[in-house]
């Protein structure tokens, strides 16, 4: 049997981002299933359905080797260790069963097209050379995911032409929104676009939009525009499916240089050779809580 993709995302409390989720799966399932491959999705947290759903769905129809793809934008905790460590908890669940695990889904070329056009939605591309961006990742204490945000804004500034581009974070990893905005407004910008770097909607893709308008009503003598997030849509279905082929056919291979899981780095001794341990999920039939110390899957096939 062809191996199925199983797309595994972190979970929100908030309605709509979990109903975007579902319809890009739907939008996904159609894809797979016209190319005659099996597919499910599921949260390591928060959210229903609970990935061991998804799991014991494709297990069900007959599969023993899953090709899973994290919904993540880069490789933090979450992509490092929660969800390789639940999906790990599965294969000990479902003996004779096993993964192999894709890369997360940034930087690549289509999500820079697709925050070029939510940008472009906001502030036409005329306008570009003089305006500022304000590029808002989650935040995390991974330095080297906070790193692979910054790498996206520079790569927008180099290849969309925009006066500069700022990054900021909406949690756990300075500059925040205001700060951002601060930057971009004492290098002179009077137009700055605020692009939140998110998926889908949630609290947190919410809380730039609120943190945005509170800056702008505070400095009326800039234009602050806020674009959208990246959303459901074919294009992001393209590229789910690019990583679900890399996982099965290509050389994965996920940065361990300054990997804090990895590598010793100042300020980050705690999370050197941190053991990975799965989130709880209250759908999950274990019943128990979690820790949330998290080791190092990487990209490559576990088992």
């Amino acid at each position: 049997m062809t191996e199925p993709l199983l797309v595994v995302g972190h979970g929100t409390v908030d309605e709509n981002g979990v109903a975007e989720f579902h319809a890009f799966l739907h939008r996904l399932h159609s894809r797979m299933s016209a190319a005659g491959v099996d597919s499910a999705g599921g949260f390591i947290e928060l959210s229903a359905p609970a990935v061991t759903e998804a799991w014991g769905e494709l297990a069900k129809q007959g599969h023993r080797r899953m090709a899973a793809v994290p919904l993540v934008l880069v490789a933090a905790g979450h992509g490092k260790g929660d969800i390789p460590a639940a999906l790990e908890r599965e294969v000990r669940r479902h003996h004779g069963t096993s993964f192999v695990f894709g890369r997360p889904l940034g930087p690549h070329p289509i999500l820079l097209d697709l925050l070029a056009e939510r940008i472009d939605a906001v502030a036409p591309r005329a306008e570009w050379a003089d305006t500022a961006v304000v590029l808002v990742g989650r935040g995390s204490t991974d330095p080297d995911a906070n790193a692979e945000v910054c790498k996206v804004s520079r790569l927008l500034q180099e290849t969309c032409g925009f006066d500069t581009v700022e990054t900021a974070f909406i949690s756990l990893a300075p500059p925040d929104v205001p700060g951002g905005l601060e930057r971009a407004r004492k290098l002179g910008a009077k137009r700055i676009v605020v692009a939140p770097y998110f998926l889908f909607d949630g609290v947190l893709p919410q809380r730039v939009v609120t943190q945005a308008r509170e800056y702008a009503s505070a400095a009326p003598d800039i234009d602050v525009r806020v674009a959208g997030y990246l959303g459901d849509c074919d294009a992001l279905v393209d590229l789910v499916v690019e990583r679900y082929h890399e996982a099965l056919h290509g050389d994965i291979r996920m940065n361990c240089d300054t990997c804090a899981y990895r590598v010793l780095l100042p300020g980050f001794e705690d999370k050197l050779g941190a053991p990975q341990t799965p989130h709880h999920h209250p759908d999950d039939p274990t019943g128990h809580g979690h820790g949330h110390g998290h080791g190092h899957a990487h990209g490559h096939s576990i088992r």
